[in-house]
């Protein structure tokens, strides 16, 4: 595992929070305004068992007043969109329909290479955060900050059941994960609780990844495709993945020997981006539509999963067409077209 030198790598308990994150380089200027930030000198030094341990951290606030829209963290990280993050208090995905919440949640992030570690929580008015790093365009990527989420609001269809889902939620966002683990999370999916795909990851995670001590704790960061391409059917199995397990192996295998990456979708036409997408092992349209709206960015996605089915059955019976991908357009226009995903996703949390 490699960190950068002298920035920070991981954290533990601490009086501090955390927020999803994922590094991306971004060049836009920052939307929201970031608190008082204290930069320690960063104290690296090798740890056991080719381990990395880190010692300080960057500390910030972010004012959610200067943001455009609400946010809720809870309900944001909790809502079964990602599989990222993790609660040191061990009760990730304890219940259903979650909003208002102040835990803690903790990250790991790959940024040029090497990996970062990032806590954040919901103190009223303001989210704190402690990283290995400036956490800036970590959370601004991995929570969607710069999403006008009022104007979100006011371009879909005010039903009665869309509005219900938005103000029991309100607050909560799409995330923006990276497109690897995104895509393998959602094929662990399939016929699955939202509590045990968080395992599945959590069991990866300690099994094929690096890892990073920080302030007394280890954390470990998603496997990289060629380290799960490694692995072997058998390990994947043991770890809880059962029919999956060679569909992760050979999707990572893919993008490991540079025969196709999730990340190709971006800039297709949505349908075309979909359907790149199931050029992955075990992939069809509803883990293809996972992906475009949880990681790419294509806030029209919607995918069929059996919660909109029943929803589709229950509230919107004309949309059901038939089949995948005219249904997909029906509910996408019932949804709100543009923002569709945006509306699904509050309706998932709502009726789930």
């Amino acid at each position: 595992m490699k960190v950068r030198p002298g920035v920070c790598a991981t954290f533990g308990p601490a009086p501090i929070e955390r927020l999803p994150g994922t590094w991306a380089g971004s060049d836009r200027a920052p939307a929201w305004h970031l608190g008082p930030l204290r930069q320690s000198a960063c104290v690296t030094r090798k740890a056991e068992a080719g381990t990395v341990q880190v010692e300080d951290m960057h500390t910030g606030t972010i004012a959610l007043d200067s943001l455009s829209g609400p946010f809720d963290l809870q309900s944001t990280v909790e809502s079964g969109q990602s599989y990222l993050w993790d609660r040191p208090d061990d009760r990730m995905y304890d219940e259903t329909g979650v909003h208002g919440g102040d835990a803690w949640y903790e990250t790991v992030a790959r940024a040029d290479g090497a990996l970062e570690v990032a806590r954040v929580r919901q103190d009223g008015d303001r989210l704190v955060w402690e990283s290995s790093t400036d956490a800036e365009e970590l959370l601004r990527e991995r929570l969607r900050l710069d999403d006008d989420l009022a104007a979100i609001r006011a371009a879909v269809p005010d039903d009665d059941v869309i509005e219900r889902a938005f103000d029991a939620a309100w607050g909560m966002r799409l995330v923006r994960d990276p497109a690897f683990p995104c895509l393998v999370s959602f094929i662990c999916s399939a016929q699955m609780r939202v509590a045990r795909i968080h395992e599945m990851q959590r069991s990866l995670e300690r099994a094929f990844g690096d890892t990073v001590e920080f302030d007394g704790e280890t954390y470990h960061a998603f496997p990289t495709p060629e380290r799960l391409a490694e692995a072997t059917e058998d390990e994947l199995r043991d770890l809880g993945l059962g029919y999956r397990a060679p569909y992760v192996r050979d999707t990572a295998r893919m993008v490991a020997d540079g025969e196709a990456h999730p990340d190709e979708a971006l800039d297709l036409d949505y349908e075309d981006a979909r359907e790149s997408l199931t050029r992955f092992v075990g992939v069809g349209d509803k883990v293809a539509d996972c992906v475009l709206l949880f990681s790419l960015g294509y806030l029209e996605a919607v995918p069929l999963d059996t919660w909109i089915r029943t929803t589709i059955e229950e509230y919107y019976s004309d949309c059901d067409r038939g089949n995948y991908t005219e249904t997909s357009r029906a509910i996408r226009e019932a949804l709100g077209g543009e923002y569709a995903g945006y509306t699904q996703t509050y309706v998932f949390h709502y009726l789930r």
